[in-house]
């Protein structure tokens, strides 16, 4: 797992913007941001008191929250039966999207596929198509029929046998002959071995057709989900035949198996990361999209089913793949211009606007995911509160909501599971708080351990100042399995030395760097020219990057390297307790970077008291309350306000200051985060929301109890209320 500045992430986010911003609805666009409307403000305004009062949609497609125009193309894909790919970061409802197609498509184009025995070639067993429901009568009936014709012709067997009997003891005792009797015997016995034989059993049963695909007339059209499947689960097969002769064998069209692609037929085939699939798969699955039907053969070359082939079975299904980005260059190019060319593609959402409509849907989801687990206590409104909090932090933008709701379900599950253990009734927001810390994610868990590791052996300081050595940071690249990063200090260190050969003044960075990184240094040392001038060539300058023995990526720590070279050329202390992140161009502009928020709690964790990004990043930091207690924070515009808060006051740094007023000649452009003012639940409106939703609890377990038997004249059943009961007690 390598570390990553995440500046990379932001230009590939910048580009997908674009594509979020087709996708948004006219009512997003109309409705204001609740930007300035914390979390628990807003959720104190509301009327309900725990997630038992929130209604849930009946329809699964109402059910998927925050992707508007996904639902819209859906519904539209479904009524003119057209294929879909969804392209989307994980846990952004691409499934339950695919899912809730069947909603929309026909019902009573539903089929029954039935193989019957094919007299001239057994190797090709027939296929025929009944309507829904039908096929499972002619294959029953037919299977009567075999029955009978089995039952009738043993019956036949058994009279005829025992007629041979009777007429070897009567012959027997005419002729005073014993032996025929025994003729007779004989004759009996090798009645009821040709009449087990095997043989007679496969004509019994060779012209019985096999249910391949059935349905109820009352079903809803299929989804199969053909997510990693293999060949013969994919496009069908044929099982292997062990006894192939002698009257053992078992029919060709009894040993067919449809596949997904079949079983889809008149509804939704859903693969997921598509990419995965094997190109012959996708080959084949184009042919069946284009044919809308597909023979079953055997798949394996070893198998006794590789000479059967059916005719083709009908395979007409809509396609709904999904994947992420890097699903389009694993796709075969045929299967998605077949795609393209007769549906739609659509970009998934990963943020929502805050508004107050997307943040009911967020309360929505808590109660969704409550009922969907089964096993969890419902929500009160302050912890879902929290929970709403959680995904403004997570989408990382301000006036965003995540909608990478996988992990929040996470969240919500561990929170119950929490309230369950202590025996509550209902989830409170001590229980999510609790449930932050106790799951965090593999990466998080990582960086605290490599924190620990860090702190332990003395790699970086937060307290003092030092020459050459500045604190950095980084994150932990998550790839596209989790939706949040996870921030890390990265300590730098620098030496300026003589240069010992004519081509001088070289900056040799060490610590695993990649191509980005690798270019980062080549933009800052055209700042670092700007400021020292012709002096830089008589000097080597050796970059050390401290731990990073898994790879660094990104531009991030520009600002950073920046520094720490100044600081070792000028002899500039620097300060132990600011920890710095941002990109820097040519000119000295700091340029935005990802994960701001992870980065910084990472530094309020390992004790840093200042912490410095670049000012587009500012409105996007959303630390939690313990670390913002604990941290200042502030946004710099260009390198001249990185260097104000980084270096030591000293003659050396009001030098260096005069040499970047051109950056800044109005002076310092700095501006200082204010953390937002969090407003705290009081004892007593949390107990007047415990009791009422005990109340509420009260009422509706009443209302679902039976009601008392009245009316009734037999003394004997009659049940004594508590007062009789305890009247009846007292005399006793």
């Amino acid at each position: 797992m390598g570390v990553t500045d995440t500046n990379h992430y932001i230009e590939e986010q910048s580009k997908l913007t674009a594509i979020e911003g087709e996708n948004m609805e006219n009512k997003d666009e109309n409705e204001p941001i609740l930007a300035d409307v914390t979390a628990e403000e807003w959720i104190s305004n509301q009327s309900f008191r725990s997630t038992r009062d929130v209604e849930i949609p009946d329809k699964m497609s109402d059910r998927v929250i925050g992707q508007d125009r996904a639902v819209e193309v859906m519904k539209k894909a479904a009524s003119q039966k057209r294929h879909m790919m969804l392209i989307g970061e994980p846990g952004t409802g691409k499934s339950m999207l695919a899912n809730s197609m069947v909603e929309y498509l026909p019902k009573d184009e539903m089929q029954d596929i039935v193989a019957y025995s094919n007299p001239e070639d057994e190797n090709e067993p027939r296929v025929r198509t009944f309507p829904a429901g039908r096929g499972k009568q002619v294959v029953q009936q037919q299977k009567a029929q075999a029955a009978m014709s089995k039952n009738q012709k043993n019956t036949s067997y058994m009279y005829a046998c025992a007629a041979i009997v009777i007429l070897g003891f009567i012959g027997s005792f005419i002729f005073n002959n014993f032996y025929v009797l025994f003729i007779a015997l004989f004759a009996v016995m090798i009645i009821l071995i040709f009449a087990r034989n095997p043989i007679g059993v496969r004509n019994d049963t060779s012209y019985v057709p096999k249910l391949l695909v059935g349905h109820d007339a009352t079903d809803m059209p299929p989804f199969v989900d053909a997510t990693g499947t293999h060949s013969g689960a994919l496009l069908g097969d044929v099982r292997h035949d062990p006894y192939q002769s002698g009257g053992l064998e078992t029919p060709s069209h009894q040993r067919l198996e449809a596949g997904d692609i079949h079983r889809a037929n008149k509804g939704v085939l859903y693969i997921d990361e598509i990419n995965t699939l094997r190109p012959e798969s996708q080959q084949a699955l184009l042919t069946a999209m284009q044919e809308k039907k597909m023979a079953i053969t055997g798949q394996s070359d070893r198998s006794s089913g590789a000479l059967v082939k059916s005719e083709p079975v009908p395979c007409d299904f809509v396609l709904v793949c999904a994947g992420n980005l890097d699903a389009i260059q694993g796709m075969h190019p045929a299967l998605r211009s077949r795609i393209r060319g007769y549906g739609y593609e659509i970009y998934m959402r990963s943020t929502m606007p805050d508004t107050d409509a997307h943040r009911m849907d967020v309360v929505r989801f808590v109660a969704q995911e409550v009922r969907k687990d089964g096993k969890i206590p419902h929500f009160d409104k302050y912890a879902v509160g929290i929970i709403l909090k959680e995904a403004q932090r997570r989408a990382g933008r301000k006036g965003k909501l995540t909608l990478r709701f996988r992990e929040l379900g996470g969240l919500i599950r561990v929170a119950g599971d929490l309230a369950v253990a202590r025996i509550a009734g209902v989830v409170t927001r001590e229980d999510v708080l609790a449930a932050m810390n106790n799951a965090r994610s593999l990466e998080q868990q990582i960086a605290d351990r490599q924190a620990e590791g860090t702190m332990s052996y003395q790699l970086f300081d937060v307290k003092g100042s030092k020459v050459g050595q500045v604190n950095g940071l980084a994150a932990l690249d998550p790839g596209n399995g989790m939706a949040e990063y996870s921030g890390i200090m990265l300590p730098i260190v620098a030496a300026c030395v003589p240069a010992i050969h004519k081509d001088g003044g070289q900056i040799i960075a060490t610590g695993k760097l990649g191509e980005i990184a690798k270019e980062a240094v080549q933009n800052i040392s055209a700042v670092l020219k700007s400021i020292i001038g012709e002096e830089m060539g008589k000097y080597d300058i050796h970059l050390e990057y401290i731990g990073t023995y898994e790879g660094v990526e990104g531009d991030s720590a520009s600002v950073t390297m920046t520094t720490v070279i100044l600081s070792a050329y000028y002899n500039i202390p620097i300060r132990q307790n600011v920890a710095m992140t941002g990109s820097l161009n040519v000119r000295g502009m700091v340029l935005p970077i990802g994960a701001a928020t992870a980065k910084l709690e990472a530094a309020a964790g390992a004790g840093v008291t200042v912490g410095l990004v670049p000012i587009s990043n500012l409105k996007d930091v959303m630390i939690r309350k313990k670390f913002s207690d604990t941290m200042e924070v502030y946004g710099m515009t260009t390198y001249r306000d990185v260097a104000e808060y980084a270096f030591e006051d000293c003659p050396a740094k009001d030098e260096l200051l005069k040499k970047l007023d051109h950056l800044n000649p109005a002076g310092s452009t700095a501006v200082k985060w204010v953390p937002p003012v969090e407003k705290e639940v009081s004892e007593e409106d949390r107990k007047a929301l415990e009791d009422a939703i005990k109340k509420e609890e009260e009422e509706e377990a009443a209302a679902a109890a039976p009601a008392p038997a009245t009316g009734s004249d037999d003394s004997d059943n009659l049940v004594p209320s508590g007062d009789a009961v305890a009247v009846a007690n007292t005399e006793e």
